[in-house]
């Protein structure tokens, strides 16, 4: 990943060029003329801080699509120019940062932040100024509706944190067979939370029955206490969504402490720091939802083309970047035209799009319609499990 230093020094880099190019407009050097033959693209993402990981793999999914569609001619004979800019992990940095490509760079669209506080946090001035945003990873409800009433400027390329709850619901039954099941959450995390509330509405629903609920909390290492009390309920399947690092040592510590039951979690789990903590005998008979497998004959194009840019495997969140970019690219081409407004509704009507990770259609409420892929653990290797589309 990208360092914080190094980061600083390509956005002043940026920050150098676009005064340049102000200047050289300015003087009649030809930057109008340059300007005619570009769609700008604002690419607003946490490439420093703590999610910097996150940012910056999601960016370069992205950079790969816009790239491929510019060697391919781009728009209509225009280029499409990504205008990259740094929220520092920041929220506030976030809507600096998006005020800045809408009212001084001239974005068309604003693509970013990954994660969903900024997400949200910079709908207000994207909406002002009726520029459309395309969230790759934001997987929170709230980003494209928000009381009920559809965010019309906001869109996002992944499915959402309901239907992963929905989806693993469904496969625990339908699948594993279960009954009967317990839920643990990390308290500290509304995404997981909120999953966990809906895997026990569904599951309940399709007739089994949540036994226990407990919490735990980020950075805690010691699950042991609490497993064990979740042991004696003797559940058919254990749901935890949560992040790698936790998720890990949880997975970990039942197995020592004799929970041999299938445990279930979401598209946290997709990081292979999973395996190198639990160990991969522990990870037997575990199962995650999440965005693509490798082994997915359409997505090796994406693999492929990953591989041979940037010398090593894509994560989930460059999967998801470079969806997003193919879901832009085909925005434009349908639009015609640089005009947000046309743009907007192009994006409202994407229809069967073939992406990187698989095909995608936009619903009513601005979130894609595509598959889910349920993975199993097994011996260290990852086993598409099930297809599951809502």
């Amino acid at each position: 990943m990208l360092g914080s230093k190094k980061a600083r020094r390509w956005a002043g880099v940026f920050v150098g060029a676009a005064l340049v190019g102000g200047l050289l407009t300015g003087c009649g050097g030809g930057g109008e003329k340059a300007a005619d033959n570009e769609i700008k693209v604002g690419a607003n993402f946490e490439l420093t801080g703590n999610v910097a990981n996150y940012g910056t793999a999601t960016f370069e999914g992205l950079q790969l699509a816009i790239d491929e569609a510019n060697a391919a001619g781009g728009i209509n004979g225009k280029q499409i120019k990504l205008i990259k800019a740094d929220t520092k992990s920041e929220t506030s940095e976030a809507v600096t940062a998006a005020t800045k490509l809408i009212a001084d760079d001239k974005v068309k669209i604003l693509v970013g932040p990954a994660t969903t506080a900024p997400v949200i946090a910079e709908t207000q001035i994207a909406t002002e100024h009726k520029v459309p945003v395309l969230a790759p990873c934001a997987t929170s409800a709230k980003v494209t509706v928000e009381n009920g009433k559809v965010q019309p400027y906001i869109f996002r390329s992944c499915f959402i944190d309901p239907q992963q709850g929905d989806v693993m619901a469904k496969f625990a039954a339908d699948n594993l067979k279960a009954k009967t099941a317990v839920i643990y959450v990390d308290s500290s995390s509304d995404y997981s939370k909120s999953l966990g509330t809906v895997f026990k509405e569904k599951f309940e629903a399709a007739g089994g029955k949540v036994l226990m609920e407990e919490a735990f909390l980020q950075k805690d290492q010691d699950f042991k206490a609490t497993l064990t009390k979740l042991k004696t309920a003797n559940a058919d399947v254990m749901f935890v969504p949560g992040y790698y690092e936790e998720v890990g040592k949880i997975v970990k510590q039942a197995r020592e402490l004799g929970i041999t039951s299938p445990i279930l979690g979401t598209d946290g789990w997709d990081d292979s720091k999973v395996a190198d903590i639990a160990g991969k005998d522990a990870l037997n008979h575990t199962y995650f939802c999440t965005h693509y497998s490798e082994k997915d004959e359409q997505v090796k194009p994406f693999l492929e083309a990953f591989r041979k840019k940037y010398n090593r495997t894509p994560n989930v969140f460059a999967a998801l970047g470079y969806d997003a970019g193919k879901l832009l690219v085909d925005a434009l081409k349908r639009a015609g035209s640089d005009d947000t407004e046309k743009i907007t509704q192009a994006i409202a009507a994407t229809k069967d799009l073939k992406a990187g990770t698989g095909t995608i259609s936009m619903d009513a409420n601005h979130n894609p319609i595509k598959q889910a892929v349920v993975l199993e653990n097994r011996d260290g290797d990852r086993i598409v499990a099930a297809k599951i589309v809502p």
